[in-house]
């Protein structure tokens, strides 16, 4: 390939890539085309985007962004899957759809800047996504709170169940005895 050409298609992955945070990389030379055309409609259809990359350029284009260290995971025919919210997204919908396909083989991931090897896409298929991060977070922030609002909200109806209570007896014109 004449350096021009590898030129354009650095800038053309620099442009396609260069905003993302991380990707899951496949090799798919075992999957079947019309299973390969499959996997790729149920991934759109998650907003999921499969892009078989050259390596080289790859590594060149990613030089100075947050995958800058992608070229730890590229190695042969290389097939990179990215979008959804997160990569975690990514990492969930490529191994369920790895037990239906067999032949899909996970190369890495990389996610902020971590690389993550073959054995590790499966680990980081449990970690929570940023929005579920967040919600534990909130959680963690909002519990004691909740807490204590239920205490108080707890006594406030017990007073105002014995002020009732008193109420009623005062109405019936029985009297009220004292508490100790």
């Amino acid at each position: 390939m004449s350096k021009p050409i590898k030129s354009l298609m650095i800038k053309a992955y620099r442009d396609a890539f260069a905003d993302l945070d991380g990707a899951v990389t496949i090799d798919i030379r075992g999957v079947e085309s019309n299973k390969n055309n499959e996997l790729r409609n149920k991934l759109a259809a998650k907003g999921i985007r499969v892009s078989v990359v050259r390596n080289g350029l790859m590594v060149n284009a990613m030089e100075g962004t947050a995958m800058d260290k992608i070229g730890e995971i590229l190695d042969g025919p290389t097939a990179m899957c990215y979008g959804a919210e997160s990569v975690v997204e990514v990492a969930r919908a490529l191994i369920d759809e790895a037990k239906a396909l067999g032949g899909l083989e996970f190369k890495g991931a990389i996610m902020e800047g971590v690389v993550f090897g073959a054995d590790q896409v499966k680990e980081l298929s449990k970690y929570p996504t940023r929005d579920e991060a967040q919600a534990q977070v909130i959680q963690v922030i909002l519990g004691p709170g909740s807490q204590i609002a239920g205490a108080l909200v707890g006594v406030g109806n017990e007073i105002a169940g014995i002020l009732s209570a008193m109420e009623e007896k005062l109405e019936k014109g029985e009297e009220i005895s004292k508490i100790a």
